[in-house]
């Protein structure tokens, strides 16, 4: 699980959260589990383990941007074409978010076949667009490119004959949110745009992530009569979250990688005592809260994720253990084909009308069938990288 631009630790822990994040996604199928593991609603003053996932995988996105960019700066490429790798790689993102969260709001009766079919197209236009393809072709014959424009072609299809809304009131697309990926997706622009200007400077990054904070913050304080949007196309919490992450890695690439394991590991307590700290010293002002995106929220998420982090770098790369997360493997090194295969493999089940009886999907049975759930998927995630599907952007 390492190669030469990250480390052991970040390859488990994207596998680990997206594990859980396959898990607490397959959690709506469930009745009568305890409520800890759920999503809190935005009136309560609580989180759940589905509360830290998203937030957690975005540090780890933030974990990534320092070797990704150190990466190519080594091949030679210039911050003109690593800026324009960056805004591809949002697009991509953003535009999977964007079809994702409108299949939410639609409207079946209105279309001219299921909405499941209408899924598996977006699923299968996105594996035709952003799929690693050997040798640039499909099938050892097939151009990249004309997989490419199929996927386009079909997205493109799918956008025209959509409906949302009612019959008499038909909607078209639109960002309702931006989705886990659109989120990601703007996060990244935002925050590894301001990585590639600043550079490798941890004061700086100290400096930015604090003013996204204060960003933050400023949403839930009135402190003038008037107030500019300052929600940067999404919450200045999911760029604190990931500004968090370049942080961890910036503190590493500083200390851990020099040898200074102590110093490394003292730095990242340090950082996630402050950030649980302040989270709790504002709880009484702002609650807990992922729905509203609370300043408390985002650092008790941020500090949990610079825990983990240090508790997994001990584990694999000081005490070089990795084996143990060998089952879950290829969902740290396939990860965006991980996330997509539910958007198969539920629509799928619905179309051929397969349902499991009620005690599987009740209480700790329950539990236990979405922890097979999510093994599953990442199972098929290998078994497809055998066969030369492996989504990147």
């Amino acid at each position: 699980m390492k190669n030469n631009n990250r480390i052991a630790s970040i390859d488990i822990f994207r596998a680990l959260t997206m594990f859980l994040m396959i898990f607490v996604n397959d959690l709506w199928t469930l009745s009568d589990i305890p409520e800890w593991l759920g999503h809190a609603k935005a009136a309560e003053d609580r989180m759940g383990l589905s509360d830290w996932v998203f937030p957690g995988f975005l540090f780890i996105v933030g974990l990534s941007i320092p070797f990704d960019i150190r990466a190519r700066k080594k091949k030679g490429a210039s911050k003109l074409e690593i800026f324009w790798h960056i805004i591809k790689r949002s697009f991509a993102l953003i535009v999977m978010g964007f079809f994702m969260v409108n299949f939410e709001n639609i409207n079946g009766d209105l279309l001219p076949f299921s909405k499941y079919f209408w899924e598996i197209l977006m699923a299968i236009a996105i594996v035709l667009i952003w799929n690693i393809y050997p040798n640039h072709k499909a099938f050892n014959k097939i151009p990249e490119w004309i997989m490419q424009v199929l996927g386009i072609a079909i997205l493109i299809f799918i956008g025209i004959i959509y409906k949302s809304g009612t019959e008499d009131n038909p909607t078209w697309l639109t960002p309702h949110w931006w989705g886990i990926l659109g989120i990601i997706g703007w996060a990244y622009l935002l925050t590894s745009t301001i990585f590639l200007l600043i550079g490798e400077k941890i004061i700086y990054t100290i400096i930015i992530l604090l003013i996204f904070h204060a960003l933050n913050a400023l949403d839930f304080v009135n402190l003038f009569s008037w107030q500019p949007d300052i929600n940067l196309m999404v919450s200045p919490s999911f760029h604190a979250s990931v500004m968090s992450g370049v942080l961890a890695s910036l503190l590493y690439l500083e200390f851990g990688k020099k040898g200074k394991t102590t110093l490394f590991l003292t730095f990242i307590l340090i950082v996630a005592a402050i950030s649980i700290t302040y989270g709790f010293a504002t709880r009484p002002e702002w609650g807990i809260s992922k729905i509203r995106a609370t300043p408390s929220w985002t650092t008790i998420c941020a500090g949990i994720s610079f825990i983990v982090f240090g508790i997994l770098y001990v584990i694999s790369d000081i005490l070089k253990q990795t084996k143990w997360a060998s089952f879950i493997a290829p969902a740290g090194t396939s990860t965006l084909t991980c996330y997509l295969v539910p958007y198969l493999y539920y629509p799928i089940i619905m179309l051929v009308g397969i349902f499991l009886p009620d005690f599987l999907k009740t209480g700790y049975v329950g539990i236990i069938k979405s922890l097979f759930f999510a093994y599953l998927i990442i199972f098929i995630t290998g078994m497809l990288g055998k066969i030369h599907i492996k989504l990147k952007v």
